[in-house]
This record gives structure tokens, sequence and C-alpha cells, in this order.
């Protein structure tokens, strides 16, 4: 049952539950429209129940809806310098293939083997694809390096890294819209092949720099740019995409756009303060940036 009462210039609504939803209509300002002298029917309670309800709810529906479109809209918008692009080169680890925590457990194995400690702290403070300014780091004598390099791919070949969440229909998207695709990484060749040729990129990448192609290792831009030539690809018309500041270094030195992508490896916490020119928190947000060519 309702009842109603004047005296406080507002519609009061009262029900069996009090402080239920009736009652708060009371709070609605389009309610609030009755003298102390009005008299309240059941029909007028109806309609301001009505209206009190809703009324917010479009407006409430509306304003969501405004939201979404234009988070659509600016998810879609083409940054202005992308347009020239054709080509994009990748980073290897971190960035296409979930290998962090692969990488670590080698490392932590090599060092114990060695019988050197190993600070995880540092690692995580140090990290670089260059591996060795890793083990300068990490205060491994230089006399090791060769013998933790063997050890490394020793205990990493146990594992074979998987694709990240995203990263095989992403670039397929990207080649079916006429993009270049290659890679350019520090990472081994015999390593690197082994687990493209696990993945569906094979077809797809037409160009795989590693560590045995060139002399000097990022951020040098050395493998970047024999990339580059062996794609028929001119600076101003690639990007280079990667998880690490060294990787963002690397593509301004050459002159590409560059892209940084959030990963699990411990540089990547240092990756913003490298001002990529388009930051990515996944891999999938790239077809939002370049459309078809």
């Amino acid at each position: 049952m309702l009842n109603s009462e004047a005296g406080y210039g507002v519609c009061s609504i009262r029900s069996r539950q009090s402080g239920g939803w009736l009652a708060r209509v009371n709070q609605n300002p389009r309610l609030q429209v009755l003298s102390t002298n009005d008299v309240i029917t059941g029909r007028t309670i109806s309609i301001f129940l009505i209206l009190g309800i809703i009324i917010p709810l479009i407006e409430s529906a509306t304003e969501s809806s405004a939201r979404r479109s234009k988070h659509v809209l600016q998810a879609r918008t083409i940054l202005p310098g992308t347009e020239s692009t054709n080509t994009l080169v990748f980073d290897w680890d971190g960035t296409l293939a979930d290998s962090a925590h692969l990488g670590l457990a080698a490392f932590q194995k090599t060092f114990a083997e060695l019988e050197v400690a190993f600070p995880l702290e540092i690692y995580e403070a140090t990290y670089s694809p260059n591996w060795y300014s890793t083990y300068e780091a990490l205060g491994l004598p230089r006399e090791k390096w060769q013998r933790a390099d063997q050890l490394w791919l020793q205990h990493y070949g146990e594992e074979t890294a998987e694709l990240l969440e995203g990263v095989a229909e992403t670039l397929l998207g990207l080649h079916n819209k006429g993009y270049r695709l290659g890679v350019v990484t520090s990472g081994t060749e015999s390593r690197v092949r082994r687990e493209l040729a696990q993945s569906s990129l094979s077809e797809i990448l037409s160009v795989v720099v590693c560590n045995e192609h060139i002399v000097n290792k990022k951020p040098h831009p050395e493998g970047l740019q024999l990339a580059l030539r062996q794609l028929q690809s001119r600076a101003e018309e690639a990007a280079y995409v990667g998880d690490a500041p060294e990787d963002i270094e690397m593509g301004r030195t050459a002159k590409v756009l560059t892209v940084g992508v959030r990963s699990n490896y411990p540089s990547n916490a240092r990756l913003l303060s490298a001002a990529p020119d388009i930051y990515l928190d996944s891999i999938r947000e790239l077809t939002d940036h370049f459309g078809p060519i």
C-alpha cells in the first residue's frame, strides 16, 4: 500500500519496505513540483513513479552509448604518420613469443651450474636484450661468458616458447592487408627458427634477422637496417615493434616509426621512459593504428 504526505514541498511516497526503491523516488528533482496544498492521487503517484524511474534509465543508456561510440572512434583512429607505413618489423622475445619465464629459468640454471650468485632484483633492474650487459650487471666473470651462452641455450632448449595471445591473428590480418613483415631479434637463429617453425608465422615473415647475422647488438640499428634492405623497404615507410627500451632506441636511430608493446620482461618497466611513438597494451591494438595499404 502507498501513502502520501504533504508538508515538505516534495512528493513523499512510502511503502511497507521503508527505504526501498519507492522511497528513493523522493530524491529525483523531477518530482519536486508539488506544493503543500497539492492533492496526490494514485494515478498521479503512478505517473511520477514512471517518470522518476524510466527517464534516468533512458539518460543513462544514452550516455553509455555515447561513451562507447567515442571509445570506438578513438580506438579506430589511424594516427598521423602511419598512413605511409607498409612495413612492420618485430622483436621476437616478449613481443611475439611468450618467453620471459623460460629465459629467466635458463639464466637461473646457468648461473647455478657456474656456481655464481644470481640476484633476482639485479636481473630485473638491469635486464637487456644484449645479454652480455646482463652478465656484466650480474657480476659474471668475462671468461665465463662463452660457457654461459652454451648453458643458457642448453637449458632454454628444453622448452619452446609459444606465441603470445593475439599474435597469430594480428600478424595474419596485417599480412592480408598488404604489409611486409619481418623480425629482428637478439636471439640465436637455431632457437628462434625452431620456435618459428612450430608457430603459424613462418609463411608470413619474409625476413628473420638473428644474433648471428649482425656484429653490433641492440640498440645499434645494424639488424634493423639489414632487415629493411632485405625487405626492400625505406625507413620512412617502416615501423619497428618491440617491448624493450633498446628496441625503441634502435628504431629511432634507424629513423623508423617506433611502437612499444607491454610484456612480461623486466626491461618492459622502462619502456615508456624510452618514449615510443605509439604504445600498446596488447599486440592486438596494432590493427587500430595500421589500416589497409
